[in-house]
């Protein structure tokens, strides 16, 4: 039973898909609920899904999504945190607006969805089928090399890192496994957010190289939660091979 954030487009989107096709039973969450009604449909009546409109930021909502998670299938076996948002930009003169949108999503709503689903995750990790649980956090190239025109991504990236380190090194004895996922340059929504001279300089470093596909992500994903109990992988980075920094 695994629970999505971020899962209206991108890589949370196609990784419900991917999820979907091994089998799993999905709480997909996002803000909005008509994308979410739609990758319902998508998937079909061979999927048992339940739709969450929420929003991450807010603590409250964060722990309610679990929990409407937990009472509608009795468990959460892999938590994907996948909601996120990118804006570039220098960090002079910037507006600061961008910083509180990218710490609350990226970091805090992070934070917040994995406080509220360790209880069950833990639980879950010693119960049969699996007896083991995973969080997987989506992070990025940018949380491992800092960039000008990336600060505070990279800011909250960094810190998505560094949280997922301490928490595999907490919670790994018990058998919940702590996944970060970096993709570099990926076609999805995620750049469209951007400032209008903001989005001309991703066009002139990256409008020549060949992007990944959410689905390649979505791939590396379902690999990393399918491994057997006693394998865990802890961190992929992966970028389109055209890609050099």
């Amino acid at each position: 039973m695994a629970l999505v954030t971020g899962a209206s487009s991108g890589i949370g989107e196609a990784t419900a898909v991917a999820l979907a096709a091994e089998g799993a039973t999905l709480a997909v969450a996002a803000r909005r609920r008509d994308r979410l009604e739609a990758l319902e449909e998508r998937l079909g009546n061979d999927t048992d899904v339940l739709v969450i409109e929420t929003d991450i930021t807010d603590e409250a909502a964060a722990r309610a999504m679990v929990a409407a998670t937990v009472r509608e299938f009795g468990r959460l076996d892999i938590l994907l945190n996948n909601a996120g948002v990118m804006l570039l930009g220098p960090i002079v003169d910037a507006p600061v607006e961008e910083w509180s949108r990218m710490v609350h999503i990226n970091l805090l709503g992070l934070l917040y969805s994995t406080h509220a689903a360790l209880p069950h995750l833990l639980k879950a990790a010693e119960t049969d089928p699996r007896r083991v649980a995973d969080v997987v956090n989506v992070s990025s190239v940018a949380g491992r090399f800092a960039r000008q025109g990336s600060g505070v991504y990279n800011a909250t990236k960094f810190g998505v890192g560094a949280f997922s380190e301490s928490l595999r090194q907490e919670v790994t004895r018990r058998h919940v496994r702590v996944s970060l996922i970096e993709p570099g340059a990926t076609r999805t929504e995620l750049a469209s957010h951007n400032r209008p001279e903001v989005l001309e300089g991703i066009s002139a470093s990256f409008g020549q190289t060949e992007l990944m596909q959410a689905d390649d992500i979505a791939e590396s994903i379902v690999f990393t939660v399918t491994r057997p109990r006693h394998v865990a992988v802890n961190e992929v980075l992966i970028r389109p091979t055209e890609q050099e920094r």
